[in-house]
């Protein structure tokens, strides 16, 4: 199911290309290694492992750590609805089904699927946009039904149920970094808007009237960068 949407969906490098801060990560001064492997081609081959969870996360799908779980998982109560009482006594008993499925459990509560639609909508190209929303499509359907048997595996009401701090710290961290990607959203539209223009074009104007260069429209995307990974705890 992953492979479908990452390596056989041929709308998905553009997707991840426009629909998260990819290129913009991969100006921040923070490891010793490019973003990108030298090869010269802008495609999933090319990109290393950091700056693909990054992208995900920053934009919150976090897509690479839940996605395809949910389908392995209803493809095993399909062939047999008898086995959620195993998953349920595998997640009891078995240190590692645990904390699979806690990890998956933590990954999910980051997501904000209404924010992640909003970059979507903004950053996603006009001839793109019945590609784009199909995918993002896929990647919701996949989310509610992972999310919807965690919580019967767990037992839970709410994510995170069994871990009452872990869960108070996700949520106050949620909506502390909400406002910063809407600024980033806005700042890599003008960003790109900008940098789809002539050279001699300098400076984008905002809604207020007042124009800024593309060096402070990128240095005001990178503080976003920063700040969203400071408040996800993840990076890649």
């Amino acid at each position: 199911h992953y492979r479908a949407l990452v390596h056989d969906n041929p709308d998905l490098v553009a997707f991840f290309q426009q629909c998260t801060p990819i290129e913009e990560i991969s100006k921040l001064q923070i490891s010793s290694r490019p973003a990108r492997r030298k090869s010269g081609a802008k495609d999933l081959s090319s990109l290393r492992a950091i700056p693909w969870v990054f992208g995900w996360t920053q934009s919150r799908f976090l897509l690479p750590s839940w996605f395809g779980v949910g389908a392995a998982l209803q493809e095993e109560l399909d062939a047999d609805p008898g086995q959620l009482e195993l998953f349920q006594q595998l997640y009891q008993r078995w240190p590692f089904f645990r904390m699979l499925i806690s990890k998956v459990e933590m990954t999910l509560s980051k997501v904000d699927l209404d924010l992640a639609h909003h970059y979507v909508r903004s950053l996603g190209r006009p001839e793109l946009r019945e590609a784009f929303e199909q995918i993002f499509e896929v990647i919701a359907k996949e989310f509610v039904l992972t999310r919807d048997l965690v919580l019967a595996i767990t037992g839970h009401q709410r994510l995170l149920d069994g871990d009452p701090a872990l869960q108070l710290s996700v949520e106050l961290r949620n909506r502390t970094i909400v406002p910063l990607g809407y600024l980033q959203v806005a700042l890599l539209r003008r960003l790109r808007d900008q940098n789809r223009q002539p050279p001699m074009s300098e400076a984008a104007a905002s809604d207020d009237g007042r124009t800024y260069s593309r060096s402070e429209l990128l240095r005001g995307a990178l503080l976003t960068i920063n700040g969203i990974a400071a408040g996800m705890r993840n990076t890649g």
